[in-house]
Formats: structure tokens, sequence, C-alpha cells
């Protein structure tokens, strides 16, 4: 598999080096990871889609096959217990053979009630971790989950080895094909559902393999933050398009967003200008700094697009202290990425856990940490027209700074969102989405 493969022995040796170093901490032989299992719909004899136990997809890029476990000490070869049943009805996983299969003690597993049989003999030291508390409960596992030894996990999984840092860059390479195709849908007059029908097609992959459900929205819609509706008829006129998507490459997480307009005017401006704001800000990432003065450092600047476009009066600063900017940028700034969209690990302050709380004005704040190298974020500045939020400020004497005027204006393009996926190095950011070509 290319140059990911010797990568690969490496991460490896880094997680191994990390679980010996928590197992000795915390006086356990071991853990015992579980992929998870499937879940059952009600009243039905299908399963929901399966998503992997993170912790376990850290390890190897198995991603689809429930009932697998591994068993890791920090020092022995890692045993990879792989579920491999007789089974007509659905297709059965191969048998590992793939870069990665080398660095493992590999065992089959026919039955999933069978697991026991391939499990340590005494489990009194060994920690299970997973979701499935039933399943540790039936098989005598008392340590679950141990909170220091996730904390610890969480805490230093935000520092990706040099392999984790390429599969990102692959599913961003991934994903900007997917955002080219989808831009051009748009502008050639696709619908909601045709477009993200285009997206998934130029990505390869199926609704449930995508890191998250994709964000396409047309016009108005782009003002609902999680908009998943996805309409099937073409809108009477086309004025905006906010697309929020990402793809995944072994396990790890791309999340790009951009917006256009369908035509030259001031919704237009209003993009470039927002871009250049997340530009700006991309440009002050670098080890040392705090994420929330970034975050603080964005409604500043979202203040000044509020004047420089004739949306609200008054003085930045006083927009920001009153709330003003709050209304047209309510989310935060960015998150951590990697094994997951929001990855954990963005409010820990040491390997203990130790929680750096958002500013209780920004509540929705995702990151608090301070930057290090080799962390990778999201940076996502946004500014909407969103009615519920407006009104609050329509309701007291803000509202005589709105220009409600502006506000009607732009209201049926819903609002902008420009994301890009970042590296933090000791002596630069690699700006991993821009860097693909996507503007």
């Amino acid at each position: 598999m290319d140059k990911l493969a010797p990568l690969y022995a490496t991460h490896i040796a880094e997680l191994n080096r990390r679980y010996a170093d928590i197992l000795a901490r915390e006086q356990l032989d071991g853990l015992i990871i579980h992929s998870g299992q499937a879940h059952r719909q009600f009243l039905d004899d299908m399963n929901y889609p399966f998503k992997v136990n993170p912790h376990f997809k850290a390890w190897l890029p198995v991603l689809d096959n429930p009932n697998c476990w591994l068993l890791v000490n920090g020092r022995d070869k890692p045993t990879l217990i792989f579920y491999r049943p007789v089974d007509f009805w659905h297709k059965v996983a191969d048998e590992p053979n793939a870069f990665w299969s080398e660095f493992f003690e590999i065992k089959l597993l026919t039955k999933a009630d069978k697991v026991a049989e391939l499990l340590p003999a005494s489990l009194t030291r060994w920690a299970y971790m997973g979701e499935h508390l039933d399943v540790a409960d039936v098989l005598g596992i008392k340590h679950r989950n141990p909170e220091a030894v996730m904390s610890y996990l969480h805490y230093h999984r935000s520092f990706k080895t040099d392999y984790e840092l390429e599969c990102l860059r692959r599913a961003n390479q991934i994903a900007v094909r997917g955002h080219q195709a989808a831009r051009s849908a748009f502008f050639n007059g696709a619908s909601e559902f045709e477009i993200q029908q285009t997206y998934l097609s130029a990505v390869g992959q199926t609704a449930n393999e995508v890191p998250y459900d994709n964000i396409i929205a047309l016009n108005q819609n782009a003002a609902i933050l999680h908009y998943t509706a996805l309409e099937h008829q073409v809108p009477a006129q086309r004025l905006s398009f906010l697309i929020d998507a990402g793809a995944s490459y072994f396990g790890y997480a791309s999340d790009i967003t951009r917006t256009y307009a369908f035509e030259k005017n001031v919704f237009d401006e209003l993009i470039a200008a927002l871009n250049q704001v997340q530009l700006d800000l991309i440009a002050k990432m670098r080890p040392g700094v705090r994420y929330t003065d970034l975050h603080l450092a964005t409604h500043d600047k979202i203040a000044a697009l509020l004047l420089d476009f004739k949306l609200a009066s008054g003085d930045a600063a006083g927009l920001v202290e009153q709330g003003i900017t709050s209304a047209f940028f309510p989310h935060g700034l960015g998150h951590m990425l990697g094994l997951q969209v929001h990855d954990v690990g963005g409010f820990s302050h040491d390997e203990r856990g130790t929680h750096i709380a958002a500013p209780e004005q920004h509540p929705f704040l995702r990151c608090t940490r301070i930057l290090a190298p080799r962390q990778v974020l999201t940076m996502e500045p946004g500014l909407y027209i969103i009615d519920s939020l407006l009104a609050e400020l329509k309701s007291d004497a803000r509202g005589k700074q709105v220009n409600w005027d502006m506000v009607d204006q732009l209201r049926p393009y819903g609002g902008i969102r420009i994301e890009d996926n970042v590296i933090v190095h000791q002596d630069r950011n690699e700006n991993m989405t821009r860097d693909l070509g996507l503007a």
C-alpha cells in the first residue's frame, strides 16, 4: 500500500508505547477493545448501519466487521480476534491479508458468542473498551472504559502520527473531488438530492461510508446549520448553495464546507469577504495559541463584516459584547478532526482529562485546546440569516442596530460557511483542503 506501510509500522509502535504507559500507571494487564456489534432495528429483522468503535479503528482499518476484538498490552504483538462466520445470507469478511495484518496475531472467530474461548484465562486485570457493557458483563470483565485510560488516550489522540496525517490528506483528496463535482452540479441546475448523488458518485462512497450526513443546502436552507432534508424539487430560483461534506479514508475523516452564489451580487461579495476572514484566521494558528482566542477573534471579524456590509451599525466591540455577532455566527469556529469528525480531546488540558470549559457566552465551541504540532483541526467561520436568532435581537433595544432591509435582502440566500482542514506543524500550517486545489 505505497508509502502507508512504513508509516503504519511507526504508528503501531507509537500506539503500543501509549498503551504500555497508561496500562502500567493503572496497573492493568491489557485492554480488550471491541469493534462493536450490530444493532437490530425495532420490530424488524434488519440492522442499523454498523459504526465501528473509534478505539478499534485507531489500530487497523477494519471498519465494517462487527464482533471483532483486539487484545492489547503495549508490549506483545496485539492479538486480533477476527469475526468470520459461516454465513450464506451475507458476504463474509475476507481473511485479513492486507499490509497491516502482519502486525497482529490473528485468530478467527466463527461464532460471536464463543469469543470467551479466545480471551485470556484470567480477566481480573484486563479492561473492556467499547459501548456494549452488557457484553463485558457476560464475559466477566469488571473494568469497563476506565476513565483514566480513556482520558489519557483521548488527549494523546489529538497528536497525529505520520500515518494518520497521510490518511487525513487522502480523505481530503477524496472529498475535494466530490466538492468540485457538486459545485458543477449546482451551476448546472441540479436539485439538492441530485447534488448529493453527484457528490457520492464522485467520492465513490455510500451515504453510510462518508463520515457524516452531508449538508446539501440550496437558498434559504443554508441557514439551517445541520440541514439534511435533501429536497428533490429544483427551486424556482437558484440563489445560493452551501455544501458541508466529507469523505473517509481508512476510518479517518475529512470535513469541508463551501458556499457559492449563483450570480455575482452582494451575497457573492460577502462570501469572498468571509473567505478572507477564514484565511486570516488560519494564518494565526500556531503552537501555543489557544483555540478559544481564535474563536473570540472571529467574532471581532464578523462584527467588522456586519459593519462593512451594512448589516449592523455601531462599533465592532459593542456588536460583540451585546451578542449581536452571535446571532449571525452562532456556532463554534471548529473542532479536532481525525478518527471522528468531531474528534475527542478538544477540551482536554492534559492527559488526566482536566476539562477546559468553553466561555459562558460561547457554549457551542467544540475546542478550547492550546494548539500544538501534529494537531488537526477544522476552521469554519460562518455568517447566517437565522430568523429565530434575529427575532431575539428584534425584540429588544439591540434591534435598532440591525439593518433589517439588508437582512431581508440576504434572507433568501440562507447563509455562508467556509471550512478547511488544517494540520498544525511546528513552523507552518498545512491547509490540506486548499493545497488540494479547492479554492
